[in-house]
């Protein structure tokens, strides 16, 4: 039995969303049983556990170093001290990274893999390249550009990319260029071109059936909304929550409809907001027939997403790529895009050079680029249907397919 580790970077949810739709298909293109072990922390870490729990010997804890939250995003400056020093309840960075190889290196004494797959996990291609193990490194940056006077980070920039060169094959979760979403966080040189494929977005596409409609679906159907989304680790999603609520009260929203999505598995945040300024709870509001304003649901099920997703005019979102490839590539969408870290900016700048969505990096900026996709909504939505006949959404296929195809040459 062919032996597969899974190293997951616990910073954000994307790296783990992508795997998981990758263990959804891989089944399927491999020809014989296989044994799949895990490696995350924190939120990660846990979600996994619930995932598989008759799976709990294949999932270990690794403490993966992770920048230092601040207010909204990393903080830059805790995170640059934390390099030597200790903050808050985390070592060193030095010290971590120490501590994390150690541990690593353990597992794959211990595992002897056949072959290791690591969405963001620059450490486990390292011990892979000094072992002889084929890994593949699925990513959507190597080298991001860098804003807002921010080039004092080049230099651990240019260390991180040397550890992802050393991947067997590099593996861009995006469709080709010209259409690459994250073509301003890549910039391959062309001494490692030949490793890396583009293999596409890890796409869910499980088919979601729903019996009958939610109170929510009936309430929203047939009224024009935009869709403001909070995603990310705690940091990213407040940040972009405080961002949203400094939008919402100028005196131009007082007519703009919202549902605020909020990432969050707990319903006491669902409530709705009428324009009378009482708030209702979901079900009261569509009994009540509630001329609405605002809607702010904890967490949409998959077919309230997609309903609101089909329904929305624009989504507002941090520039989070998966998130732009599912709003962009499949429900043809235009994005506004109030980003956190210079890898949103760069996706965001990307999408509104190709009129796919609008860069907004201030409460003013918002509210002109909800005007600017109004009125030029026609353009937009040309714009977006040509995007989406290019758009790959088979990455967890083609990956599956890379799989299957290195562990039948270890045969």
């Amino acid at each position: 039995m062919k032996k597969i580790g899974q190293f997951i970077y616990p910073w954000g949810n994307g790296h783990y969303t992508r795997m998981m739709r990758l263990d959804e298909v891989l089944p399927k293109y491999l020809s014989e049983e296989f044994d799949m072990h895990y490696f995350s922390k924190g939120e990660i870490y846990k979600k996994l556990l619930e995932k598989f729990p008759d799976k709990q010997k294949n999932i270990h804890e690794i403490l993966m170093p992770t920048p230092i939250d601040g207010k909204v995003g990393p903080s830059i400056s805790l995170s640059l001290l934390n390099i030597f020093f200790p903050v808050a309840d985390n070592p060193s960075l030095v010290n971590q990274v120490k501590n994390y190889m150690k541990k690593e290196r353990e597992f794959y004494n211990k595992e002897k893999f056949d072959l290791v797959i690591n969405d963001g996990d620059m450490g486990s291609n390292v011990l892979a390249n000094k072992r002889g193990i084929p890994s593949l490194f699925v990513t959507n940056q190597y080298m991001p550009r860098l804003w807002k006077s921010r080039s004092y980070l080049k230099p651990g920039l240019y260390f991180v990319s040397k550890q992802i060169a050393k991947a067997t094959r590099i593996l861009v979760a995006d469709s080709a260029p010209p259409h690459t979403i994250c073509e301003y966080n890549l910039n391959f040189p062309d001494t490692i071109k030949d490793k890396v494929t583009y293999v596409g977005h890890f796409l869910n596409r499980k088919s979601v059936n729903s019996a009958s409609l939610t109170d929510l679906e009936r309430l929203v159907d047939g009224t024009d909304f935009g869709y403001w989304m909070r995603t990310g680790n705690k940091s990213t999603n407040d940040g972009a929550g405080q961002r949203y609520e400094e939008v919402f009260h100028e005196t131009e929203m007082k007519n703009e409809r919202r549902i605020i999505s909020h990432a969050k598995n707990d319903k006491s945040i669902d409530k709705v907001v009428g324009k009378d300024g009482k708030k209702y709870s979901v079900l009261e509001a569509y009994e009540k027939k509630v001329d609405w304003m605002q809607i702010d649901i904890g967490f949409l099920t998959e077919h309230e997403r997609q309903t609101v997703l089909k329904g929305c005019k624009y989504a507002v979102i941090n520039g989070s790529h998966t998130v732009m490839g599912e709003i962009m590539g499949v429900s043809s969408k235009p994005i506004i895009g109030m980003p956190i870290y210079d890898e949103h900016t760069n996706q965001i700048k990307w999408a509104e050079e190709r009129q796919l969505g609008v860069l907004a990096e201030s409460k003013k900026q918002a509210i002109k680029a909800i005007q600017m996709i109004r009125q030029n909504y026609n353009k937009y939505q040309e714009r977006l249907e040509e995007f989406s006949k290019n758009f790959n959404g088979n990455g967890a296929e083609n990956t599956a397919k890379i799989v299957s195809e290195i562990l039948e040459r270890k045969k």
